[in-house]
């Protein structure tokens, strides 16, 4: 089984080609920046890394529905671009997907922080109860199976946590015992239990059927750091 890494990026080049190596050290076959209007030189530096560069219209649904379309192989993993996947990462997806039709991997955080390792250990307590990983732990599913059930819902906001949710109805989903390593500037900048309150309150709103306009702005009032300055973008 062959697996893509599609990886939305916009003015990313901090990040960029670090998640490129490291999808390629893991096994990926096929590495795609799904770029949405970088000003900055990330698309450079995605080419420089031969990644497959694809630009179009932002909002970071939009992006990863269009790399997964553009994608050739069997199954795709969706990667942050602060994100690295693990030595092993393409094997493990694939032997997963023989028996799941969706999943994601245990997560720990870039920084040296005691903070850090706690909202790590919180992060793969829920997804272990829930079955549900997010965005930041690198979802992966069959390509086939991604497209026919309509992808990402074209949302600014939570269309990661609205993709959990689906496919764990669906009764099949997996935590890998594999980590990925992933940037934790935003608990640092705003404070642990802070960023998991506004977390928890937003998926609260969500599942009573809040506007995900409504709660993309109240995502950026209340976070209002580097990254959800690129969301606003999308």
């Amino acid at each position: 089984m062959k697996v893509a890494a599609v990886i939305p990026a916009l003015n990313e080049e901090k990040w960029i080609a670090a998640s490129i190596r490291a999808a390629r050290a893991a096994g990926i076959d096929e590495v795609i920046v799904s770029d949405g209007g970088s000003s900055d030189q990330t698309l450079a530096i995605a080419r420089e890394c031969a990644a497959r560069v694809l630009t179009g219209e932002t909002m970071r649904a939009r992006q990863l529905n269009r790399g997964a379309e553009a994608a050739t192989s069997d199954a795709v993993v969706f990667v942050h671009a602060d994100t690295l996947l693990p030595l092993g990462a393409a094997r493990a997806i694939a032997d997963a997907l023989q028996s799941h039709g969706f999943g994601g991997f245990r997560l720990r955080f870039a920084e040296s922080d005691p903070k850090l390792l706690i909202a790590a250990m919180m992060i793969n307590a829920r997804t272990a109860l829930t079955k549900s990983p997010w965005g930041d732990q690198s979802q992966f599913i069959l390509r086939r199976q991604f497209l026919d059930d309509g992808g990402f819902r074209e949302i600014p906001i939570m269309e990661d946590y609205e993709l959990a949710i689906r496919m764990k109805r669906r009764g099949s989903t997996t935590l890998l015992p594999l980590h990925v390593i992933t940037s934790g500037r935003r608990f640092l900048e705003k404070g642990l239990w802070k960023t998991a309150a506004i977390n928890w309150r937003m998926i609260a709103a969500y599942r009573l059927g809040a506007d995900p306009e409504e709660l993309a702005k109240m995502y950026r009032a209340r976070i209002p750091t580097e990254r959800s300055e690129r969301r606003d973008q999308r």
